[in-house]
């Protein structure tokens, strides 16, 4: 049995609270909202805080309401509620159905949308037991001075493997951030960096407050789509989301890619759809996009599936998620 470390809890209610908790025990102290990604990885020794700051009894991280015009997202709404949410479904149903995929409805009812915008990246030889990283020598992310996917130690490479976030970009969101220093916005767009070992642009004592989502965004055709080895509880080997501007008419406006699971960050695909830019999705050009995609995308050892496999699905579930905006 797997035991957890010894730590202090603490539940604040407000977010000066939870701020000032941090501030007073350092880097001795790490954020838990639902828990279901952390507490795990406490078992595995990945990380051993002595003190949990939990923000779930904050009501600024709660919610979801349109404010102007965006829709806001507390950070710490649970991923079922998202996926039910009755505006979210109508405005956004690509992140609905993000939220919906999310490893199983027990983890669903207690993860956090913010939880998974800032989800710890995930690798085969980082997500083991202390004894069996032991055994390898650790590796570069945890312990150790070497990474075991590229054979060297300059540059961790574990994967990006948050569902909702490939979605966000293509609704072009932003995060509210709030921290010792004040409240600053960021782009999801712009929140991701390439780096396996902190892979995101909030400080460890700042808080993700909530996500906003232009309502424009509600007006282009969305689809998310997910490969996986089963179709529950796994996390995603390929995720792929697409929105797009399109006329009555079919005729293409704007057209945007992004797949994650593959690399640190989500990868918005570049200079995806130009040519796709003024026609109509036919067939060929499904099939031209999806190309295009293959090309851009090469996986590596991180996630214990064959990367030559998982390459080779990309351009199917591009077309998949293609087949749904044309649908729509």
């Amino acid at each position: 049995m797997l035991r957890l470390p010894t730590y202090e809890y603490h539940r604040p209610t407000t977010l000066d609270d939870a701020i000032a908790l941090m501030r007073e025990h350092g880097s001795d102290a790490m954020y838990v909202s639902g828990g279901t990604d952390l507490i795990p990885n406490m078992k595995h020794r990945l990380f051993e805080p002595g003190h949990l700051v939990a923000l779930k009894a904050i009501d600024d991280l709660t919610g979801i309401r349109q404010e102007g015009d965006v829709l806001r997202i507390g950070a710490a709404e649970t991923l079922t509620s998202v996926a039910h949410s009755e505006t979210v479904r109508r405005l956004f149903p690509a992140l609905a159905e993000a939220a919906e995929l999310v490893a199983g409805p027990q983890l669903r009812n207690s993860g956090t949308i913010g939880g998974n915008v800032c989800l710890d990246t995930r690798c085969t030889y980082y997500n083991q037991t202390e004894f069996w990283r032991q055994a390898l020598g650790y590796c570069l992310k945890k312990d150790g001075e070497i990474c075991h996917v590229t054979k060297v130690g300059k540059k961790c490479v574990a994967a990006h493997s948050a569902d909702t976030p490939p979605v966000l970009i293509t609704l072009d969101a932003d995060l509210l951030l709030v921290g010792p220093e004040g409240e600053r916005t960021v782009s999801v767009r712009d929140f991701f960096i390439a780096d396996g070992i902190a892979n995101t642009r909030r400080q460890p004592d700042e808080i993700l407050v909530a996500i906003r989502i232009p309502l424009a965004a509600a007006s282009r055709r969305q689809a998310y789509v997910k490969l996986r080895q089963r179709k529950s509880i796994d996390f995603p080997l390929l995720t792929v989301a697409v929105a797009g501007d399109i006329g009555e008419d079919g005729v293409v406006r704007s057209l945007e890619g992004v797949v994650s699971a593959l690399g640190s960050r989500p990868k918005v695909l570049a200079k995806w759809a130009d040519e796709a830019v003024g026609q109509v999705l036919t067939d060929e050009t499904l099939d031209e996009l999806a190309e295009r995609a293959h090309k851009q995308c090469r996986p590596l050892e991180n996630i214990i599936v064959d990367p030559d496999w998982r390459r080779a699905m990309v351009p199917v579930f591009v077309r998949r998620a293609l087949e749904q905006v044309r649908a729509v």
